[in-house]
């Protein structure tokens, strides 16, 4: 579905399936699914929250339709790995997890089916609630689409949240969080690091954590980027580097050995209560406000992350799931009636309360709900806005990001100048792009 017209298309398709509906034919997920019953479809799940949850739900699925989903746990470090090797040798995968950062690759390699298809080729089989525009327009966009084609539907998504310890705040007299970067380190820092605990831990080892939730997330708030719009290095621009100077003096207010916290050891900081404050994914709501896992559930609090001199630029995070081309036809038809039911907004309210993280609109609006999960306002104030390239999402990005892995963590531990890492990055980033074939026009420059 090309996003330009996405809006346009998505409301005909529900106008179109709600006249089916009025002429007395009806829709239902049952009868849609007639057809395929007894159909098996596997897919990639990883061991997180959000697939838990969506598994929890799956018997009635099942039931209902009669189509089978054979559920394949990886851990996330194997989970790409694992796909490519399914579709490169036409294996059994029918439905594609795809990370955010993973979308290019996926559809550049034709391994996924453009949704927009699916419509065209299975039209009984499209739910008259669809309802595309109830997405967030940003995590649509950013998890689904690629260069103007949506692929898949949002699922298991994250925003990067501020989590805050108030109990923290208010004994050092503040009654908020910071509302900017420079508010952290200036002000909130000095007055919480003492006594052995510190004021912030940005998660921050030398995996995808130091690309996505460190590296990047000093960039876009300070105003900088990874590429400029030629596709050259944008690393020593002063907007990036202001970004990168920053966290290298925001590291005097964290814990010592910060370079070897992934996200278990930063969100367990915060709930034994080392921590006053963290920028994590929304997806971690549970662990910290659960009594069984947190020292301080009673004292946690959320606000979307701090504003920089370019703004609030949060951190963004999750997956979509598409139909994988390489099912055949009823494979095709039960994926999407998989993936359509697992993301609709008639489960969102379920999904949520067993731990998913839903993208739909909609779910948001219950009142109820933004006062039992007190991340839901500041998630919602974060999709509003945001840059879906917070990673660049093309196929060459498992290449650049081992190389803004190592010299990123170099940067931190003080073993060269953010001018010298940024530097070294950006020759090693444009000479894969330019393998790549984006300097000579073989590739579209779309990240």
């Amino acid at each position: 579905m090309r996003l330009k017209t996405l809006l346009c298309t998505s409301a005909l398709v529900s106008l179109g399936a709600t006249g089916a509906t009025a002429d007395g034919h009806g829709w239902s997920l049952a009868k849609a699914a007639e057809p395929y019953a007894g159909t098996t479809v596997d897919v990639v799940f990883l061991l997180r929250p959000g697939y838990e949850a969506i598994e929890a739900m799956l018997p009635a699925f099942e039931e209902e339709t009669g189509i089978k989903v054979n559920i394949i746990k990886h851990p996330y470090e194997n989970a790409l790995g694992e796909q490519v090797r399914d579709f490169v040798a036409q294996g059994d995968l029918d439905i594609a997890l795809i990370d955010l950062v993973w979308i290019g690759n996926f559809a550049e390699n034709e391994w996924i089916v453009p949704v927009e298809e699916i419509q065209a080729s299975y039209p009984d089989i499209i739910d008259p609630d669809l309802d595309m525009d109830d997405f967030f327009p940003l995590v649509l966009n950013a998890f689904g689409g690629w260069n103007d084609t949506i692929y898949g539907l949002p699922f298991d998504n994250y925003s990067g949240l501020m989590f805050y310890n108030r109990c923290m705040l208010e004994e050092a007299g503040f009654d908020g969080p910071p509302e900017t970067w420079e508010e952290l380190k200036d002000t909130y820092g000095p007055a919480l690091t003492k006594d052995g605990k510190y004021a912030f831990a940005l998660q921050s080892k030398r995996n995808e954590t130091q690309s996505a939730d460190s590296f990047a997330r000093v960039l876009w708030p300070f105003g900088g980027s990874f590429l400029d719009d030629e596709f050259k290095s944008n690393l020593m621009s002063e907007e990036s580097q202001a970004g990168l100077k920053f966290r290298q003096d925001l590291m005097q207010y964290m814990p010592d050995g910060i370079v070897a916290y992934d996200h278990a050891e930063t969100v367990n900081a915060f709930a034994q209560g080392d921590v006053a404050m963290i920028t994590e994914w929304s997806a971690f709501y549970s662990t910290v406000v659960s009594p069984e896992t947190s020292a301080v559930a009673d004292c946690v609090e959320i606000a979307p992350e701090p504003m920089g001199p370019a703004g609030r630029k949060p951190a963004l995070g999750g997956f979509s799931l598409a139909v994988a081309e390489q099912a055949d036809d009823d494979e095709k038809a039960a994926a999407w009636l998989f993936i359509q039911w697992a993301t609709s907004k008639a489960n969102a309210k379920e999904y949520l309360e067993r731990g998913g993280v839903p993208a739909r609109q909609s779910v948001y609006q219950d009142e109820g709900l933004a006062e039992t999960y007190k991340f839901i306002p500041a998630l919602v104030e974060s999709w509003q806005d945001g840059v879906p390239e917070f990673r660049p999402r093309f196929a060459e990005w498992p290449e650049i990001t081992e190389i803004v892995q190592e010299w990123g963590t170099k940067m931190m531990l003080g073993e060269v100048t953010t001018e010298e890492g940024a530097q070294e990055i950006g020759t090693r980033m444009e000479e894969v792009l330019e393998s790549a074939g984006y300097y000579d026009g073989d590739k579209p420059l779309a990240q």
